[in-house]
């Protein structure tokens, strides 16, 4: 029990890093935007911003595909210590990297290449995280241990919207958009290399790597099953984005809050949040998987759409808490229990990869764009249409869930 909670711990403590650091740079969006790109109205800055952003989705396919194969071949502690190198490297460039005024085009362009690093990095953390969690967990609390996942998430999240509050605290609004913005990622970059040493210490829980493991055995050998973690994925990650990073910005260009309120409104709900997961992955552990699920795709087609109009009309902060808590409730459903139920769907010799390559593809469509998206309706003036998007891909996921097995008893880690 020792050694398996170690481990936990230990695979966890870096997936907090390399979230942190993915996070940071929306976070601080707010702050550099304008440092990268040729000085506009704010909407625009922040869309060119977002629009990096996604680029660095775009990668986490690669990503997933590449360490993913990495991962149940070599094992996963090779995939997850590899993982976070990546990350080091990009928060680290981030950090340093001149802005639009001092060398003019070539800034965004290193932007660019450093989220693409980034993205590398997260598309083969996920896979590789969620396969190690879900297999070292002893049966029966698979879904407990293996939500540690999202709060190790969650938790990176946290932390770079507190340390975006210390400064706020701590410096002046042109000192953050000056050079305070670099903090985070300088700081991100340095526990990325404390946690590359603390990963080569992992048990390894692929003791037989495989040898077939490849995106034509998978497409060819579990077609069904990739299907599934696409579909499912399409609207959890789409309304992951939507209530916990776009939900900031909502906040601010929407709802009318100063950038400091919004900051302390995010960090009290994720806080409330991510304490949420491991009880609701437990409930899973004795109930199942799927009506953990369709809890969630049912209450968020019901709800979104009112919690998005409630929150965009209040100018009350303890209102808007209640509102992005009620929008972070529903999607407890999905996120606590994301990992295990990817994971229960392969079987070992391909787990790393089908949990890692499906799922990233349909991240980067749906969750990378998410608040590209969202501005692109604001700037167009149909905000509201972008709720409705929200809602329909939740129903999507909805759906596929109605037609799966329950994975608890029936999946490969049963």
């Amino acid at each position: 029990m020792t050694t398996r909670l170690r481990s936990v711990l230990a695979g966890s403590a870096g997936n907090l890093v390399e979230y942190y650091d993915w996070y940071a740079y929306s976070a601080f969006a707010l702050y550099f935007a304008g440092a990268f790109f040729p000085r506009g109205d704010r909407t625009s800055e922040l869309l060119n911003a977002a629009a990096v952003f996604a680029v660095g989705f775009v990668m986490r396919p690669v990503g997933a595909w590449l360490m993913g194969v990495y991962g149940d071949r070599k094992g996963r502690r090779a995939a997850l210590t590899l993982s976070v190198l990546l990350m080091c490297t990009g928060s680290m460039t981030i950090a340093v990297l001149p802005t639009h005024a001092t060398i003019g085009a070539a800034s965004p362009v290193i932007l660019v290449l450093a989220r693409i690093l980034q993205g590398l990095s997260v598309g083969g953390e996920y896979g590789a995280s969620a396969t190690y969690l879900s297999e070292v967990a002893e049966s029966g609390r698979r879904g407990l241990w293996s939500s540690l996942q999202c709060v190790t998430i969650v938790a990176g999240q946290l932390a770079a919207l507190s340390v975006l509050l210390v400064l706020q605290a701590v410096l002046d609004r042109e000192a953050l958009e000056s050079w305070g913005w670099r903090v985070p990622f300088a700081l991100g970059g340095l526990l990325a290399v404390a946690v590359f040493y603390l990963r080569r210490g992992l048990i390894e829980t692929s003791t037989a790597p495989s040898k077939t493991s490849s995106v034509l055995h998978l497409v060819r050998a579990h077609p069904r099953e990739a299907a599934i973690v696409v579909g499912l994925t399409a609207g959890g990650t789409l309304a992951f984005y939507a209530y916990t990073t776009y939900a900031q910005k909502f906040l601010v260009v929407t709802s009318g809050f100063s950038k400091e309120q919004a900051t302390r409104i995010s960090a009290a709900a994720l806080f409330v949040f991510m304490l949420m997961q491991p009880a609701i992955g437990a409930l899973s552990d004795r109930i199942g998987r799927r009506p953990i699920l369709m809890g969630f795709g049912v209450l968020g087609v019901l709800l979104t759409i009112p919690v998005f109009e409630a929150t965009a009309r209040t100018r009350d902060p303890y209102v808007a808490f209640a509102l992005v808590l009620t929008s972070l409730v529903i999607l407890t459903g999905y996120t606590a229990i994301s990992a295990v139920l990817k994971a229960e769907l392969f079987p070992t010799e391909i787990r790393t990869l089908g949990v890692a390559l499906p799922y990233a593809v349909a991240n980067t469509m749906f969750g990378g764009t998410a608040e590209y998206v969202a501005l692109w309706f604001k700037h167009s003036g149909y905000e509201r249409g972008f709720y409705w998007y929200v809602t329909g891909m939740i129903a999507v996921s909805l759906a596929v869930c109605f037609r799966m097995r329950e994975t608890k008893d029936q999946g490969h880690l049963a």
